[in-house]
């Protein structure tokens, strides 16, 4: 059985800092590249960031640059370090594989960039 748990959001100033958290159970880790996703109120969900097994990353427009994944595969973990955040970086964030299984979401993980 997969279980995704996100962890490390919180309410941050503009300009501020946090780094998210996913730990990972069940054999996908190995098997799949994971990425990190968030939706916003009204929007639908998309993929911000993205990484291999390997270690090679991507990331969407409007996160590059601020945004770093990485990921410990002796702990099952992935992370998303977030630098220079926005208003409109404020969503909940969610990890999963990409491309993603519908059944894999977890709760995530409430961003709110706000002064």
């Amino acid at each position: 059985q997969v279980q995704l748990v996100e962890s490390g959001g919180g309410l941050v100033q503009p300009g501020g800092s946090l780094r998210l958290s996913c730990a990972a159970s069940g054999t996908i880790f190995s098997s799949y590249a994971m990425g990190w996703y968030r939706q916003a109120p009204g929007k639908q969900r998309e993929l911000v960031a993205t990484i291999t097994f390997g270690g090679s990353s991507k990331y969407a427009d409007s996160v590059k640059g601020r945004f770093t994944i990485s990921r410990d595969n002796a702990k099952n973990t992935i992370y998303l370090r977030m630098n220079m955040l926005r208003p409109e970086d404020t969503a909940v964030y969610y990890c999963n594989t990409d491309p993603f299984f519908s059944g894999y979401w977890g709760q995530g993980t409430q961003v709110t960039v706000s002064s």
